[in-house]
């Protein structure tokens, strides 16, 4: 057995037992709060740290408050709020779109009871999931038919899958794109049971292109929106017009990937225009995009177009497996409403309100804050305002940027160990994700800029930064 060495083993006679740290009053409400058994593992788990030399000693109301410090962390939910100040307001690693109180309400009153989600009520019979969201969908669409899925790469995975497997799917070599995830078109294809086709060149195709490739093992051509990146210079791609044409003329079905999916013309918002939904549907049999992009929604991809195209795909096993739950069709179907009232759209869809933001509207707010934030941050950092740029994000508009402002923090030489100032721009952004409610910010020329598009919670805002 090994022996604790002579200088250490008064220290270690010292330190408490579990059950005098269990008797301890400090120890009795803790036990109430976390639990007995979730107390003793705290406090056995401290004991060994003391042990080992990793944590001080100390008695034991010292040793309890570390421990209830362990417990309060362990409870703490992994998913939590962030305040999403780094630019881009559709950002997947936070979560994307935000959704409108009405959603957040609507997925309440769904979740705490059960509901009609397959069940017919006019009838008594069995119903069908989609139903509460196709005809929102076909109204404000144009399409004939649509259903729900998980994401867009299940609805494009989908109807690779139900159209065109064992079969060639004509595409465009320009729009073989991988977005993130490392989510490429090709390895789609392959995984749906499709043989891609490629057609034209990086940079130019044509519609003789298309053409020349269709023949009887063609099951589908393929559209995808190039939502990340864009080809600039010695650049051709088919009319959509005539490529529609071309494929009712030899009856292949044309298939869009559109991803972002926005409903309405964003340039009459003053925002660049993206393709619409009913734009593309006019030159497209089957269109799929996402519903917590640009259309501000849940997370879902939604297939839409042809009755008779979508009679296939709702019957391929994929789409069981792929469908989403009660919660989603609440909160899509809340936000599909607010479209039908336009007039209120911006002030009740958060993504677009975010999105139409003025600048001059965002500087005001910034130079309010300028006095608040720098008092919360005495020996951090420095605070001034400065212009920023911000992203839409999700792959929408990739090379488009909208007027902001932000928050310029330059962290001081005192307020940190790090040497460097990048090591203390670095430390301060750690930091601020330690929050409450972490602030996320983005790095910049050896400053933490904190972009004020996206915030409108002031007040929680100051509180979080409160705890620095």
């Amino acid at each position: 057995m090994t022996q604790a060495r002579p200088d250490t083993a008064p220290e270690m006679r010292r330190i408490p037992s579990v059950e005098r740290l269990l008797a301890h009053p400090s120890g009795l409400p803790l036990a109430e709060e976390f639990g007995r058994t979730a107390l003793t593992a705290a406090v056995r788990d401290d004991l060994a740290r003391i042990r080992a030399g990793e944590a001080p000693g100390g008695d034991e109301a010292t040793i309890l408050a570390r421990c209830a410090d362990a417990l309060a962390a362990g409870r703490r939910p992994s998913l939590r709020p962030v305040f999403n100040l780094t630019g881009t307001v559709l950002h997947t690693n936070l979560g994307r779109a935000l959704l409108p109180a009405s959603a957040a309400r609507a997925v309440e009153a769904v979740m705490v009871q059960a509901t009609n989600l397959e069940f017919d009520l006019a009838t008594g019979n069995r119903g069908e999931r989609d139903d509460h969201v196709e005809g929102l969908i076909c109204r404000l669409t144009g399409a004939e038919a649509a259903i729900v899925v998980n994401n867009n790469a299940a609805a494009v995975l989908l109807v690779l899958n139900a159209l065109a497997m064992r079969r060639e799917v004509v595409v465009s070599r320009g729009e073989l794109v991988e977005i993130g995830g490392s989510f490429r078109v090709p390895d789609v294809m392959a995984r749906a049971g499709c043989r891609m086709r490629e057609v034209g060149t990086t940079n130019r195709t044509h519609l003789r292109d298309f053409a020349d490739a269709f023949g009887p093992a063609t099951g589908l051509a393929m559209k995808v929106h190039p939502s990340n990146y864009a080809i600039t210079g010695f650049t051709a791609q088919p009319d959509p017009d005539a490529l529609h044409a071309l494929c009712r003329e030899r009856g292949v079905p044309l298939a869009e990937d559109l991803g972002s999916g926005s409903l309405i013309d964003l340039a009459a918002y003053g925002l660049p225009p993206e393709p619409t939904v009913s734009a593309a549907l006019a030159r497209a049999d089957v269109v799929t995009f996402s519903g917590d992009k640009l259309l501000g929604g849940v997370q879902c991809g939604i297939v839409a177009g042809r009755k008779d195209l979508l009679a296939r795909i709702r019957k391929s096993p994929l789409k069981r497996a792929l469908r989403v739950d009660k919660m989603t069709y609440a909160a899509l179907e809340a936000v599909l409403r607010l479209y039908l009232h336009p007039e209120r759209l911006r002030d009740e869809l958060p993504t677009l309100r975010l999105l139409t933001r003025e600048r001059a509207e965002i500087a005001e707010q910034a130079h309010r804050l300028v006095p608040a934030v720098a008092e919360r941050l005495v020996g951090w950092a420095t605070v001034a305002v400065a212009d920023a740029m911000s992203q839409i994000g999700s792959g929408a508009l990739p090379v488009e940027t909208l007027p902001s402002a932000a928050l310029m923090l330059t962290p001081e030489g005192g307020a940190s160990r790090a040497r460097s100032a990048g090591g203390r721009c670095r430390q301060l952004a750690r930091s601020l994700r330690d929050l409450p409610v972490p602030i996320i910010g983005r790095i910049k020329d050896d400053r933490v800029l904190l972009d004020l598009r996206t915030l409108e919670d002031e007040t929680g805002f100051l509180d979080s930064l409160s705890a620095l």
